[in-house]
C-alpha cells in the first residue's frame, strides 16, 4: 500500500473553530447578566444593520479595531472599562468555552487525524482575543502540532510572512496544505502564495469543512 504524501490542514481560529460571538448573543447575555436583546450587532449575519462590520469588510478599519469597539460597547453596558477583547471573551465564554466549538470542526479534525493529515492553527489574535490561559480549556488544541499566533509574532495575515511561518514550521510546501479562514482578505493572501484555501462561510460550516476535506483528498466529509 502506497503511503499517503504528507499533508496539513491549516485553520484560522475564531469563527472557523467556534460559533461566532454573533451567533451566541443569547449565551453571552446570559453569562454577562444582560437583558435578552441587549446585543444587536450581527456582523456577517446581517451586514446591512452593522455599519462597523461593513467598514471592516471594506478595509476601512481592522478586525482588531472592530472587536475593540464592540468590547468597549459591551463593557459600558456592564459599567466596566474593558479595553481588551480577552476581557469580553473571558466574561462571556470563560466558564465553558468548549460548549461553543463547532461540531463540524470536531468531525473534520477527527477525519484528518484518522487519515494522518497534520493540523495547524494560523491566527492573527488567538491569545490577544482569548487570553493565554484560554487554551488550557480546549484540550483538542493538543492535536495541533503548530500554532502560529500574531499576538506574539506581530505579523498579521495577509502578510505573506504569516503563511510562510506556518509552512516553515510544518516543513511542507504550500501545495501540500489547505488553509481555511473566514476573512476573504486572508484567503487572497494565501492564494497569492499558491496555498489552496477555503473561504469559510459561518452560515454554512458543513459545506466549508467538506470543501477543505475534499481538497485534502479525503473521502470522508464533515456531517
Amino acid at each position: 500500500m502506497t503511503a499517503r504524501p504528507p499533508k496539513a490542514l491549516i485553520l484560522d481560529f475564531g469563527g472557523v473553530i467556534s460559533r461566532t460571538l454573533f451567533e451566541t448573543h443569547d449565551l453571552s447575555e446570559k453569562a454577562l447578566g444582560l437583558p435578552a436583546g441587549s446585543l444587536t450587532w450581527q456582523g456577517p449575519f446581517a451586514p446591512e444593520s452593522d455599519p462597523l462590520w461593513q467598514a471592516m469588510q471594506a478595509d476601512e478599519i481592522t478586525e482588531r479595531a472592530y472587536w475593540k469597539a464592540r468590547t468597549k460597547e459591551v463593557g459600558q453596558l456592564l459599567g466596566a472599562d474593558w479595553s481588551e477583547m480577552s476581557d469580553f471573551v473571558r466574561a462571556a465564554r470563560g466558564a465553558d468555552p468548549d460548549a461553543v466549538i463547532r461540531p463540524e470542526f470536531r468531525a473534520a479534525i477527527a477525519a484528518c487525524k484518522a487519515a494522518g493529515i497534520r493540523l495547524a492553527v494560523l491566527s492573527n489574535e488567538l491569545d490577544l482575543f482569548y487570553g493565554a490561559d484560554f487554551r488550557e480549556k480546549l484540550p483538542f488544541l493538543a492535536d495541533f502540532e503548530v500554532i502560529i499566533d500574531a499576538t506574539y509574532t506581530g505579523i498579521l495575515k495577509p502578510d505573506p510572512r504569516a503563511y510562510e511561518a506556518v509552512l516553515d514550521a510544518l516543513a511542507l510546501p504550500a501545495s501540500a496544505c489547505v488553509f481555511v479562514d473566514d476573512q476573504m482578505r486572508n484567503i487572497k493572501g494565501a492564494e497569492a502564495l499558491g496555498l489552496p484555501a477555503v473561504h469559510f462561510d459561518v452560515m454554512d460550516p458543513t459545506r466549508s469543512y467538506s470543501e477543505a476535506l475534499r481538497l485534502l483528498d479525503l473521502e470522508r466529509t464533515a456531517p
